[in-house]
């Protein structure tokens, strides 16, 4: 394969591939490894949505692209009832093979090239620049719209609460977002997957009617049932907004056979149409936040933002590298801070995602070392 055809060349080395070493390390503790590294749920899928999963199991046929409208429908009540966001219709929900596979290929989905620019928070989510890439798209790191001065980008992501930080961007700030794209012509995605893990002050859409008056016009809202409903493993995503981008994404996807399973779509309605089983999760993961963030700062960490997510954005005022290694000598593994931008070289992100049992088991190697 000639080098002119590796798209991989384009990328940057898969973050995850530079920490198998420390890994390793953490796992020869011997009270086991605590990895606390990824986000990936841990605990059960609730019974009501494998029962709707296995429901629809036995259905030969090719799902819609644009979902069942009973699923279009479920999005639209629970994006209402949970997040207070009105003035949807179903015809502009559009459900993603996960939403990393929506960003990835967002910039090259609504056509964007080697002359637009792409705007990415300075500390960011690494798929929103592998979706530039993957369009050869220009790229630029900005918390604020001064620091574009007077260029007009293409796309801006933004994401409310942030992977990695668990920042939250205010009412005031998202408005001023939302009249950029509106006096520039900017398409905006908003990640919004940790919405629901919202521990401190109030997270709210782009879409939220305080935010954008009920115009959805150049904004997309991206929401992943992998959080607070478990379904990580059922890639179950989708995204909302405005009709005439999400009208444009539907057809291009129709084109690529871009269909998630029906059998997933059957167990995404359910889980939207039910808060008990997320409220239940959610439970979970405050109290696991509640003993890791109380264990951390005994020992020594400063926990930054954090107010929402499934993370603990921390540092002990060193390289992150070096925060890796103390922890893996005590057995965890985190994720390191310069996997999401420069500006994260000092942090460490430590997730929610373990059983139980292994966070009283970080939390007690923590407290051991303070």
């Amino acid at each position: 394969m000639s080098a002119r055809n590796r798209v991989s060349s384009l990328l940057p080395d898969f973050p995850w591939d530079t920490i198998a070493s420390v890994k390793a390390k953490a796992a020869t503790h011997p009270g086991g490894i605590v990895d606390l590294s990824v986000g990936t749920p841990v605990d059960p899928v609730d019974p009501l949505i494998r029962t709707a999963l296995s429901s629809a199991s036995a259905v030969p046929g090719y799902p819609a692209t644009h979902g069942t409208p009973e699923l279009r429908a479920a999005a639209v009540d629970a994006l209402k009832r949970r997040y207070g966001i009105t003035g949807l219709d179903p015809a502009s929900v559009l459900p993603a093979i996960g939403t990393k596979e929506l960003i990835a290929g967002l910039p090259r989905l609504l056509g964007l090239g080697a002359d637009d620019l792409v705007v990415i928070p300075e500390v960011a989510y690494p798929t929103y620049e592998v979706g530039a890439l993957f369009a050869g798209a220009q790229i630029v790191r900005a918390d604020g719209l001064t620091q574009l001065g007077p260029q007009t980008p293409a796309l801006m992501f933004v994401n409310s609460p942030s992977n990695p930080t668990g920042r939250v961007l205010g009412v005031d700030h998202l408005r001023k977002v939302v009249e950029f794209a509106r006096e520039r012509d900017v398409v905006i995605a908003s990640d919004e997957c940790y919405l629901g893990l919202t521990w401190e002050g109030r997270a709210v859409s782009i879409l939220d009617p305080e935010v954008c008056a009920g115009d959805h016009t150049n904004l997309l809202a991206v929401h992943s049932l992998s959080k607070t409903s478990n379904l990580a493993g059922y890639r179950a995503g989708f995204v909302a907004g405005d009709p005439a981008l999400v009208t444009e994404l539907l057809e291009v996807r129709k084109h690529a056979g871009m269909m998630v399973p029906f059998p997933i779509q059957a167990a995404m309605t359910a889980a939207l149409s039910d808060d008990t089983h997320e409220a239940q999760q959610r439970e979970r993961y405050r109290v696991r936040r509640e003993v890791l963030r109380k264990a951390l700062e005994q020992a020594g960490f400063r926990i930054d933002h954090s107010e929402a997510g499934l993370y603990l954005w921390s540092t002990r005022g060193e390289a992150c590298r070096t925060t890796l290694d103390w922890l893996a000598d005590r057995g965890i593994l985190a994720a390191p801070g310069d996997f999401y931008g420069p500006t994260g070289t000092e942090h460490v992100r430590i997730a929610l995602t373990a059983t139980d049992e292994r966070i009283a088991a970080a939390a007690e190697r923590l407290t051991a070392a303070a």
